[in-house]
């Protein structure tokens, strides 16, 4: 198995554990078939502009367990192992469509639309023009989609229950799209839920709304919501102390070093052999990316994704307790992560963190130490890579005067 050379397409030759697991849960169904969407959707980004698009659902009408098909959310909550996540996965039809990003007059795009508005599982019924074919596409962003199969018709069985808060911000077409997803956010809307509504082309000004692929839908929420924050929290007072943060969840491990200073993020990952994009290398592969006090220009090329929900969960901390840091996230995937979920599970785990008390310590060579403790690594492999540490050493200020 080699994730990061065939993606599940089988290009590696080799037996792969992902596949076979969507396999052994996959429906059988022929071109009919009628479910409670959990409700999901997902917009792909080929052939930009003109792109597949559509709904994915179970062949049942099993409401209570709808929401853990597709929320990372709640496969955080329950906690729920690689093997019982890629069974959700492996359960739905990826129904779809092709259409431009602008289209006003599509039936079936009218159809994903309200099922991207509604919070709750709808009935729906599908006609599909083949059968689904057994396969499965991965990436580091989206959790996997299987089944795919081209969609004829889609009708809804009943009322998707619409959220008062979202059909509001959805019938405003003269609100920003950066300033609904801030309200959402505000609102506790979950991340899932607002992505959702960005790629379905739901908010916005009317004119500039377009449907977003998922992946970049992702990304765009998370950066706007925590560069929302980030302006607000530089006007805080700085911690006290140096404080250290540790989450894991299906082997992605986390430690996060809050640095009293100024606000600045650095995100460094190793993707260790045996996790699900380095099967072949027995050396770790590590990326890294950093900001400083002053915002991003350009995209975090290296860690991508993950560095956005990694920046979305420590703003929201910050900002809830008033204070500003420099941060220092540091990643290890290890073997246990053999199936790519999605950077919304590394959102979901590092807002975990901030739940729990903090170590606190004098000095950074005592935090430093206490990290070291629970990595894998050699800790010197982050450190040497690391822009902020290098900055703390490189520069003094008023106080060692």
């Amino acid at each position: 198995m080699n994730c990061a050379f065939c993606k599940g397409r089988g290009w590696c030759g080799q037996s792969c554990k992902i596949l076979a697991q969507i396999k052994q849960f996959s429906p059988k169904v022929e071109t009919n078939f009628s479910g409670a969407s959990p409700p999901d959707i997902f917009v792909g980004r080929f052939n930009y502009p003109t792109i597949n698009t559509g709904i994915l659902a179970p062949t049942n009408h099993d409401e209570s367990k709808a929401l853990t098909l597709s929320s990372p959310e709640e496969w955080f909550k329950k906690r729920l192992s690689i093997e019982e996540i890629l069974a959700k996965r492996g359960s739905l039809i990826y129904s779809t469509f092709k259409t431009n990003i602008k289209s006003k007059q599509n039936k079936l795009l009218h159809t994903m639309q309200e099922l991207a508005m509604a919070q709750k599982p709808c009935s729906t019924a599908f006609i599909l023009k083949k059968k689904p074919l057994v396969k499965i596409d991965l990436n580091s962003k989206s959790p996997p989609i299987g089944n795919p199969a081209p969609l004829k018709k889609a009708v809804l069985e009943e009322n998707p229950k619409v959220p008062k808060k979202i059909n509001y911000l959805v019938e405003d077409a003269d609100l920003k799209a950066k300033n609904s997803i801030i309200n959402l956010h505000k609102h506790d809307y979950s991340i899932t839920s607002i992505i959702k509504l960005l790629s379905a082309g739901l908010l916005g000004l009317k004119k500039q709304r377009k449907l977003t692929p998922s992946r970049w839908a992702t990304t765009a929420v998370d950066s706007i919501l925590s560069e929302n924050l980030i302006r607000k929290l530089k006007t805080f007072p700085w911690i006290n102390d140096f404080q250290v943060f540790t989450g894991e969840y299906i082997g992605n491990h986390y430690e996060i070093l809050l640095i009293p200073r100024q606000w600045s993020f650095e995100v460094i990952e190793a993707k260790l052999s045996g996790s699900c994009w380095n099967q072949k290398s027995q050396e770790a592969f590590l990326m890294h990316n950093y900001e400083s006090f002053y915002p991003r220009k350009n995209y975090a090329s290296q860690v991508a994704g993950a560095y956005y929900v990694n920046r979305l969960a420590i703003t929201e901390y910050l900002t809830k307790i008033r204070r500003q840091a420099s941060v220092l996230f540091l990643r290890e995937a290890r073997e246990e992560y053999w199936a790519p979920l999605g950077v919304g599970i590394l959102r979901e785990v590092s807002r975990a963190a901030f739940t729990k008390k903090p170590s606190k310590f004098k000095n950074m060579n005592d935090a430093i130490k206490n990290i070291k403790t629970r990595l894998k690594l050699p800790i010197e492999q982050f450190l040497v890579r690391s822009q902020l540490l290098k900055e703390l050493s490189e520069q003094k200020t008023l106080f060692n005067f």
